[in-house]
């Protein structure tokens, strides 16, 4: 994966509470296993006129947003049934940090999996966020994961909390394999004993 620790990037406001895993990529997208190629069915459903165009109102199609590498979103994001495609669809669009005052437990540790960072704030401070990313292209916040804050061009820095085992996932650049595999010389030396030991098995 790649290595997350400092992102300035526009922020894109999406102010919905309880947006699932079906709006953020609908069930008719799951038909592949890659994790290319589905930034196109990102928020297809609630994103498009009856006609399936692009709505000019949401957020991601205006222009300023373009460039967003930040959502900030309302409560309880990524809810609902537990598809792996909801990150791979959001960082496929080029989204690499959710900011929102709570998250689904399995959304939350899949997006850890998958290199984007997702980070829990207060009401408060995501009102406060909300509105900073409602400036449209001078929407820029810059998060800074090994201090752990989020912070504006104005306003003091915001602290979020983090489990330090997934922080260390994201900061190196590491999935669960990738975390295994730091530990290969002891899993072949525990091997090794273990067939020296019992050389039956």
């Amino acid at each position: 994966m790649q290595p997350f620790t400092t992102l300035e990037a526009v922020a894109a406001p999406l102010p919905m509470i309880n947006v699932d895993t079906d709006m953020i990529i609908p069930k008719n997208y799951l038909k592949t296993i890659k994790r290319t190629g589905l930034g196109k069915g990102l928020f297809a459903e609630i994103s498009r006129d009856k006609d399936g165009n692009p709505d000019p109102n949401f957020p991601l199609n205006k222009p300023q947003y373009q460039a967003a590498e930040i959502l900030v979103a309302g409560d309880n994001f990524g809810c609902g049934s537990s598809r792996e495609h909801a990150p791979w669809a959001l960082i496929d669009r080029g989204i690499r940090c959710v900011i929102s005052t709570s998250f689904a437990d399995i959304f939350y540790q899949n997006c850890f999996k998958n290199g984007l960072l997702p980070v829990k704030v207060t009401p408060e401070e995501l009102e406060r966020l909300m509105a900073h990313a409602e400036r449209g292209a001078n929407a820029t916040l810059t998060v800074d994961l090994p201090n752990q804050t989020v912070s504006g061009a104005d306003g003091e820095p915001i602290h979020f909390d983090i489990d330090q085992g997934l922080k260390h996932m994201l900061v190196e650049g590491l999935d669960e394999i990738g975390l295994t595999l730091q530990k290969a010389s002891s899993v072949s030396a525990h091997e090794g004993r273990v067939a020296e030991a019992r050389p039956w098995i």
